[in-house]
């Protein structure tokens, strides 16, 4: 792998935003998204105006919750049961004290803007896959100077952010990968904007973002992985913005999704910045939706019927500047033409990695927002239940259980499970009085943030619980039906993760600089959050299927020195700096890792460890950074083969560069490449040690 550094002569502006992230990041992301107003405008009280039945209800949920933890966890995770009971700590959600120490014994890396991928003493990096390699059996080299959409349509996507592995012999395994994005800056030479790209450029694009299945094998007994480039390679795959799917669940074939390529509202072409997911109890990929409104403009005027839930989705009705302007090649994504075909983005899709003929699936009754992720579990009773966050300023945070129950090895009744059940929304209670939480981030007087909450039901199957809406509308216009009932405003709810030992959930809410002082809340402590945080649910009784739960925030992230800064009671002289967390995973032991998007400490995006119980709750500590203007994404640690992957988006995505000027050469010494890399330890050690 090059590590060759880059000179920072380059006459680059990095324009921070929203956190640290940079301006051009944010322009080819998420269209901008922190520059127009905030999309939730309703009512809704914020948590602190709350104040009911705080005490007493929150007692009895943490007794239940308590009871049944100490009493040993018995819910499931991807069919698993759980490998011990959980401390009484992780059940509190706050106290750190008592049990064992971390298994963790790597040293910190050190802050650094480096070009390269940095790790720990003892431990090695090397890319397994990058921007433009062959997927399919067939496809051409890359050359970037001569990208077409049919070659792009082979080879492996641009930006890559959610990673999942799928073991098919001890050193084979099938790797799936998101495209997020693309930012068009830095694929072609001489792009200036959407309303001057070449036809061939917007199609490449198009070909560059969804998805890839691709086949990588280990190098001995190492941790190396590697694209395999031979043989037949029978499971590769490529899922691009053009690849047809189906709607499935209560609002498939409803007026909402109807359009004149699809009349009956059944069928879809493609899907739109995929950002993390997850992997169901029966082995699919969960890949999520999230800022598709910013591929959709409209040349002329939108039905008024329309334009409150284009506005509370943030899709624009005329033309910005900044737009991609694919309405230039294909009118569907010009919603004065086809203003259904928005509602048509924004879904959880199912894969089967195993079937690279078969037809993703849209599940309607997960609700449409922007998605960051869908991570699955199965309640005590073995339905299936997934977590989802919508990654807005002020939106909120949903849970989906089944209504019937998982059957280990019956795969076709399992995968109809998604399309049957209750879409539930997050509302959080707190029990510190509202002048306790003054929007500094400072402990309230009880010592800890933390509450109880409820899931809210919006619909199930055919029957809507929010007044005035219908179970397809509700489906369709999931952000409505939430601020109808009244859920909890959160700081941009991304990854939510449970943990595989204890069964507490993990809620990564990156930042919310938008939120003012008056606005500040327990779950969401701080005003102007540039730096977001962690906050921790234990459910009644353990139970994924409950509807009750108790919940504390383990780590107020930010620069250890800014007392308003927590990090579970842990000595905060010896933790290293984090800021805006984003996507999560545990290793084995029930350690919680967390990787940055956009770290506004002015220094690279890294991959973190912290345990969640023990002594060393609350100790952070950096294992690796990405290369100088990347966001971490993954990652994804695989305990037999020893190995953690981690996505690497968007190196070099800094304001001002170009392909005539990068700003970063990672990770061959020439254009920047998004690619995922394996770590490993050149011991053969487990992850962390």
């Amino acid at each position: 792998m090059a590590e060759r550094q880059v000179k920072r002569a380059l006459p680059l502006l990095s324009v921070p935003r929203s956190g640290g992230r940079d301006a051009m990041t944010c322009l080819y992301r998420c269209g901008n998204a922190c520059d127009h107003p905030v999309p939730n405008t309703s009512g809704n009280a914020y948590f602190g105006d709350i104040v009911a039945e705080r005490v007493s209800r929150r007692g009895v949920l943490r007794a239940g919750a308590l009871g049944a933890l100490v009493a040993g966890a018995g819910a499931a995770t991807s069919g698993a049961a759980f490998a011990s009971p959980a401390p009484a700590a992780a059940a509190r959600g706050h106290h750190h004290g008592g049990g064992g120490g971390s298994r963790l014994r790597f040293t910190a890396v050190a802050p650094n803007k480096d070009d390269k991928v940095t790790v720990p003493n003892g431990y090695e990096a090397s890319v397994v896959v990058r921007w433009g390699d062959p997927v399919l059996p067939g496809a051409p080299a890359f050359d970037f100077e001569k990208q077409t959409a049919a070659a792009q349509a082979q080879q492996f996507g641009y930006n890559c952010d959610y990673v999942t592995f799928f073991p098919l012999s001890r050193d084979r395994a099938l790797l799936w990968v998101n495209h997020e994005y693309t930012d068009e800056a830095l694929m072609f030479r001489g792009y200036k904007d959407g309303s001057t790209a070449t036809e061939e450029q917007m199609r490449i694009a198009m070909a560059a973002h969804g998805g890839s299945v691709v086949e990588i094998e280990r190098s001995g007994r190492t941790g190396r992985w590697k694209l395999v480039t031979k043989g037949r390679r029978r499971f590769n795959r490529r899922v691009t913005a053009d690849t047809p799917m189906r709607f499935t669940g209560p609002a498939a074939g409803h007026p909402l999704l109807r359009t004149a390529a699809d009349p009956r509202g059944t069928t879809v072409r493609g899907m739109l910045n995929n950002c993390s997911g997850g992997v169901s109890p029966w082995g699919t990929i969960l890949t999520a939706e999230e800022n598709f409104n910013q591929y959709f403009v409209a040349t002329s005027g939108v039905p008024d019927a329309a334009k409150p839930a284009l506005a509370r989705y943030g899709v624009s009705t005329g033309v910005p500047a900044d737009s991609r302007r694919w309405d230039r090649v294909d009118a569907r994504f010009d919603l004065s033409k086809h203003p259904n075909e928005v509602n048509r983005f924004g879904w959880i899709v199912e894969i089967d990695p195993f079937d690279p003929d078969g037809t993703p699936s849209k599940r309607t009754h997960l609700g449409r927002f922007k998605h960051e992720a869908a991570n699955s579990t199965l309640s005590k009773d073995r339905r299936a239940v997934v977590y989802l966050g919508d990654d807005e300023r002020f939106d909120y945070i949903y849970k989906f259980v089944s209504t019937e129950r998982y059957i280990p090895g019956a795969r076709r009744h399992n995968m109809k499970l998604l399309d049957h059940g209750t879409l539930y929304v997050a509302r959080f209670t707190g029990d510190s009085p509202k002048g306790d939480v003054d929007g500094t981030g400072r402990l309230p007087a009880d010592g800890e943030f933390d509450g109880s909450g409820e899931w809210i039901p919006l619909v199930r199957g055919d029957r809507s619980f929010v007044p005035g809406m219908t179970a397809a509308e509700v489906l369709v216009h999931t952000r409505l039906a939430a601020d109808k009932v009244g859920a909890t405003k959160m700081d941009r709810p991304e990854d939510i993760e449970r943990n595989p030992k204890t069964g507490a959930v993990y809620v990564a809410l990156t930042n919310n600089t938008a939120r003012t002082a008056a606005q500040a809340d327990e779950p969401n402590p701080r005003a102007a959050n540039k730096h977001g945080h962690i906050l921790e649910i234990v459910e009644r009784r353990n139970d994924a299927g409950a509807t009750t739960f108790v919940w504390a925030i383990p780590l107020v992230a930010g620069d250890p020195k800014d007392p308003g800064t927590y990090f579970g009671g842990y000595d905060k002289s010896k933790v290293s700096p984090i800021s805006c967390p984003d996507n999560l995973t545990f290793d084995s032991d029930g350690n919680l890792w967390i990787s940055t998007d956009g770290n506004a400490l002015g220094a690279n995006d890294g991959l973190f460890a912290m345990p969640v119980e023990g002594r060393e709750r609350g100790h952070v500590r950096q294992f690796l950074t990405v290369p100088y203007g990347a966001e971490t994404c993954g990652p994804l640690i695989v305990k037999d083969q020893k190995t953690v992957f981690v996505a690497v988006q968007h190196p070099g995505e800094i304001t001002g560069a170009t392909p005539e000027n990068p700003a970063s050469r990672w990770p061959d010494g020439d254009q920047p490449r998004p690619s995922v890399v394996s770590v490993w330890h050149t011991r053969g050690y487990d992850i962390g040690a």
